[in-house]
C-alpha cells in the first residue's frame, strides 16, 4: 500500500491524496511507474514522497543522455564487463523474485559506472535498455528505436544472459597507505596472493616513489581493499 506522504492511509479527509495525473504529466509515465516500483518491497507500506518520484525522472534523463555517449567497439569493454554481467544476474534474478526496488538500483548502479568511465558501446546500450524495459517501457522503446532498431523491444529481443564468470572484476582498486595515511591508488588484479603482494607493490614506480630513501618496517595487504606500508 502507498501511503500519503505523511504516513497515514491516502484518504481526501486527510487530504494527503497524491492524483496519478498530476503525477504523470510533471513527470512522464515511465518514472511514475518506475518509483512505484522503487519505493521499497512490494509487501510493505510505503509513504509517498515526491522527491523520489522526481529522482527517478532525474534517472531516466540521465539514461535518456547514453544515446551521446555511444563508442565505437564490439560486444561488452573490458572496463564495464563485471558491471555488465553483475548486472543482468542481478536484475534477472530480482525480477523474478519481484524485489524491483533492488533491481532499479542495480541499473542505477550500472549508468552510474558509465558516467564515470564517460562511453557506452552499443552492446552495453542495448542490454540496458532490454534490462530496464519491463520498468520503463516507453522510454526505452524509443531509445530502442533511436538506435537503429526497426521492432520493438517486446517483438525483437532476447533477455540478456550472464557469464558466472565474468561477474568477478579482473582488476581492483586498492588504496595505497604509507603509515596509516593514504598516499595513492591503484588498480591490482583482483586474484593478488598475500604471499606475491609485497614483491608486486615493492616493483610499482608509484610506491617506490613514495618510500624512496626509506627502509620499509612493516607491510600489511588486505586483499581487495589496501596495503599499508610502513617506511622511516
Amino acid at each position: 500500500m502507498i501511503l500519503g506522504s505523511n504516513g497515514e492511509k491516502m484518504s481526501k479527509s486527510r487530504g494527503n491524496v497524491i492524483n496519478p495525473d498530476d503525477v504523470v504529466k510533471e513527470i512522464g509515465a515511465d518514472a511514475f511507474r518506475m518509483y512505484e516500483m522503487f519505493m521499497g518491497a512490494f509487501d510493505q507500506a510505503i509513504p509517498w514522497s515526491t522527491n523520489g518520484a522526481r529522482g527517478c525522472k532525474r534517472f531516466l534523463d540521465r539514461v535518456w543522455r547514453l544515446q551521446d555517449m555511444i563508442e565505437e567497439g564490439e560486444g561488452y569493454s573490458e572496463e564495464l564487463m563485471a558491471e555488465m554481467h553483475q548486472t543482468i544476474k542481478k536484475v534477472t534474478e530480482d525480477y523474478d523474485s519481484m524485489k524491483f526496488n533492488t533491481a532499479i538500483a542495480a541499473m542505477m548502479s550500472l549508468v552510474n559506472a558509465v558516467y564515470a568511465k564517460g562511453s557506452i558501446r552499443r552492446a552495453e546500450l542495448e542490454t540496458l535498455l532490454v534490462l530496464l524495459n519491463p520498468v520503463s517501457p516507453h522510454m526505452t522503446e524509443e531509445m530502442w528505436q533511436n538506435i537503429g532498431h526497426e521492432k520493438s523491444i517486446a517483438l525483437s529481443a532476447t533477455w540478456p544472459e550472464y557469464d558466472e564468470r565474468k561477474t568477478v572484476k579482473a582488476e581492483v582498486e586498492i588504496a595505497v597507505q604509507i603509515c596509516g595515511k593514504v598516499r595513492a591508488r591503484l588498480m591490482v588484479p583482483a586474484d593478488l596472493a598475500k604471499e606475491d603482494a609485497e614483491a608486486y607493490f615493492m616493483d610499482k614506480p608509484e610506491v617506490k616513489k613514495l618510500i624512496e630513501g626509506k627502509a620499509v618496517k612493516k607491510f600489511v595487504f588486505i586483499p581487495g581493499r589496501l596495503v599499508n606500508i610502513v617506511a622511516v
